[in-house]
């Protein structure tokens, strides 16, 4: 493990700024949330039922934008994808606090399908930024960083609904959010190589090249003189929209798994603290579940290669199940913090393999289908965690998540063995770049043994 890794990828500049717009941007967007739910509850006198629909209503939209902005993104570029989007969530935002709930959640469901693509723009921008043996621990920063807007959005979003009007909360919010996007907008970061190529002097070995960490005499000339070269091309008739092949949609398997674990987490640790009568620790609890995913971040962007993304799942379900144990809110804060390490690493895991797999030209898009397969495990885990905790108690939930992800994560690891004997390669990431031919010593850092 080496942690010195941080510095030199904090040293570049384009990866820095793309860290700290991550952080301006995502603060206001996650207090949003918390706001929303409480301007439903309070200023309209809704129930929870109704704010989770509307809610519901906005994250279907957001998910549904996902691979159509990202798609925008790839054919149009940074600016020409963004600038509708800030004008349609100004005009959606400005009205909709004042507004009743129905035309309150059309509003909100506009302004999710025209979502300025954030994570989408920021971790291209990562990803082109960073020599290729850097990317784990550029993405690892990004994840650490969207941990910290968790932590701090929904509480900053708690004390303004607190301080002012959720009606008056809710559009300062969300004006925020659009003065950030508007930020993005005018730096306008290059979220491509060739768009960089003569701009970014300090950025290293171009984003995407093979990675000859374990050989550093390797000859790079010819493995680095394209860019979409980098992943290889799929056989025709066995892809789906240019680039989603079996391996890939395995990825967005895991993708979609993890946060189904997660979000189930997150409703059975409420369940858990309710009957421990410890609803006031609920707070730091979920505070400490998130600094456990910071820690593990962090740590596995500086170790010294990268995992597959199924093993790093089937350590996030098998450190899950164990929290059913607790008998008490002490034991219950030692295991969820556990059980957060393998948070981040996880999701990171998933995005650095599916750059490796894609080509860069589907890139935004790739990036599109990896959130709404997100978005859809968490539409998914939510319900099946309360589904068990209704039937079984808090408990039920936690093992149920826990076992849904083992299992898909054995069956993606042995999977991805089966593709590997069957193409006569070594088990490995999917995605993870080939060894140079100009070098048979040459081995990438990402190699698995599974």
């Amino acid at each position: 493990m080496d942690l010195g890794q941080y510095r030199h990828v904090l040293a570049i500049r384009d990866t820095r700024n793309a860290l700290l717009l991550g952080l301006l941007i995502r603060i206001p967007m996650f207090a949003g949330t918390v706001l929303l739910t409480l301007h439903v509850v309070t200023s309209l006198g809704r129930s929870y039922g109704a704010a989770g629909l509307l809610s519901a209503a906005a994250t279907i939209a957001i998910a549904i934008s996902g691979p159509w902005r990202g798609r925008l993104l790839d054919r149009l570029g940074l600016r020409r994808t963004v600038a509708p989007s800030l004008v349609v969530q100004a005009v959606c935002w400005s009205i909709a606090p004042w507004v009743d709930y129905l035309p309150l959640m059309g509003l909100a469901a506009l302004a999710g399908l025209f979502v300025v693509p954030t994570f989408s723009i920021l971790r291209q921008v990562i990803i082109r930024s960073v020599p290729d043996h850097q990317r784990r621990t550029a993405l690892s920063l990004d994840s650490a960083a969207t941990e910290l807007a968790f932590m701090a959005g929904p509480a900053l979003g708690v004390w303004a609904a607190t301080s002012y009007s959720t009606g008056w909360a809710l559009f300062g919010c969300e004006m925020a959010a659009v003065a950030a996007g508007f930020v993005l907008f005018v730096v306008n970061p290059a979220i491509r190589s060739d768009d960089a190529r003569l701009a970014a002097p300090d950025a290293g070995v171009p984003a995407g090249a093979p990675d000859f960490t374990a050989d550093p005499t390797a000859d790079v000339t010819g493995a680095a003189a394209g860019r979409d070269d980098v992943a290889d091309e799929p056989a025709a008739g066995r892809v789906w929209r240019g680039f989603v092949t079996v391996p890939v949609a395995a990825i967005y398997l895991a993708a979609l798994c993890s946060t189904l674990v997660l979000s189930g987490t997150d409703v059975a640790i409420v369940a858990a603290l309710r009957s421990f009568d410890a609803t006031t620790s609920i707070g730091w609890i979920l505070a400490l579940w998130g600094g456990g995913s910071l820690v593990g971040g962090l740590v596995y962007g500086a170790w010294h290669r990268s995992v597959s993304a199924f093993w790093l799942l089937g350590g996030l379900a098998a450190t899950t199940a164990p929290v059913a144990l607790a008998v008490g809110v002490p034991s219950f804060a030692v295991l969820i913090t556990v059980s957060g390490i393998f948070c981040a690493p996880t999701i990171t895991a998933t995005v650095e393999q599916l750059s490796r797999a894609v080509p860069e030209r589907f890139r935004g898009e790739m990036m599109g289908w990896h959130g709404s397969a997100m978005t859809a495990g968490s539409a998914v885990g939510a319900p099946v965690a309360g589904f068990a905790i209704d039937h079984g108690g808090w408990r039920t939930g936690f093992l149920v998540v826990g076992v849904v992800g083992v299992l898909v994560a054995l069956a993606g690891a042995l999977s991805q063995r089966s593709l590997a004997r069957r193409d006569g390669r070594r088990s490995e990431p999917v995605g993870s770049p080939a060894p140079s031919r100009d070098s048979d010593r040459s081995r990438p850092a990402a190699t698995i043994d599974n």
